[in-house]
């Protein structure tokens, strides 16, 4: 696959959901969570309940991020021995299922660098990934990864912040591909019950800096948080709440809970 084909996956979603007044669901997964293959079965069921993009966290002992609820799936997957050869696996197993919505991997930069950053995303690649996020990289220090991945068509995503300066919203602007991150609160993952009453304003902020999709994580777990972003986000990133589900429901139920949560979230996202 050349690297416009896998570059344009995340940009013909945005675009799509953008042509009809909708906001794009980004479905979260742990890798390895809770049992090595369950990825390749729950990200379908995801797709098939309304998510149309899908953040693959790759496993790592020492998160930055990541609140409690994502820690303990992490854990749980390392404990089953999920390793970065595992996350590249579940891509290629999910694309020849034939699943063709945007994967992206998140990790953290010690796994990637542990690999080598060419091998790294020219492996990603290989396997069928469209963007990488990595919360512990500063943009201005990723310009050698941004240039791996740009050989190779791999979208950089980078993370913008409440209490990101304009300095370095341009930072980020200026290596950004595919969508940028914003994240809705100062802290960790994890559900919330309501979402910031300045986050239009910080949109706006990051708006004057990139024509980019915006895309907001962070405590986005019900169909009224949705609902908000109309008008305001292009995407809403949940990941939190949908590893609460997992816990709270039997393994052999977990695709029937993700599909019917997918469908309530779709319903206040718009049509698909």
């Amino acid at each position: 696959m050349s690297a416009t084909a896998i570059r344009s996956r995340i940009a013909a979603a945005f675009d799509r959901m953008r042509r009809k007044g909708s906001v794009a669901l980004v479905g979260w997964q742990t890798i390895g969570y809770p049992e090595i293959g369950s990825t390749e079965r729950l990200v379908p069921a995801l797709f098939e309940g309304g998510f149309d993009l899908f953040e693959l966290g790759i496993p790592f002992s020492d998160p930055m991020a990541d609140g409690a609820t994502i820690q303990r799936s992490s854990q749980a997957a390392l404990n089953n021995g999920t390793t970065p050869a595992h996350c590249l696996q579940a891509i290629r197993a999910l694309r020849t299922q034939g699943l063709e919505a945007p994967l992206v991997f998140m990790s953290y930069f010690n796994t990637v660098l542990a690999m080598g950053l060419d091998r790294f995303a020219g492996e990603a690649a290989e396997a069928g990934l469209d963007g990488l996020t990595v919360p512990d990289l500063p943009p201005e220090e990723a310009d050698e990864l941004v240039q791996a991945l740009d050989r190779v068509g791999i979208d950089p995503i980078f993370f913008a912040a409440p209490t990101s300066t304009d300095e370095r919203l341009r930072a980020l602007a200026a290596r950004a591909r595919g969508f940028v991150y914003c994240v809705s609160l100062t802290g960790v993952t994890g559900a919330r019950a309501s979402l910031s009453a300045e986050l239009p304003d910080y949109l706006a902020r990051v708006r004057k800096h990139t024509d980019l999709p915006l895309a907001v994580g962070f405590g986005i777990s019900r169909p009224d948080h949705i609902a908000s972003l109309r008008g305001h986000a292009d995407g809403a990133i949940v990941g939190s709440e949908i590893i609460n589900i997992m816990e709270r429901t039997p393994a052999a139920e977990h695709a029937r809970a993700l599909r019917d949560f997918g469908a309530s979230l779709r319903e206040a996202a718009g049509p698909r």
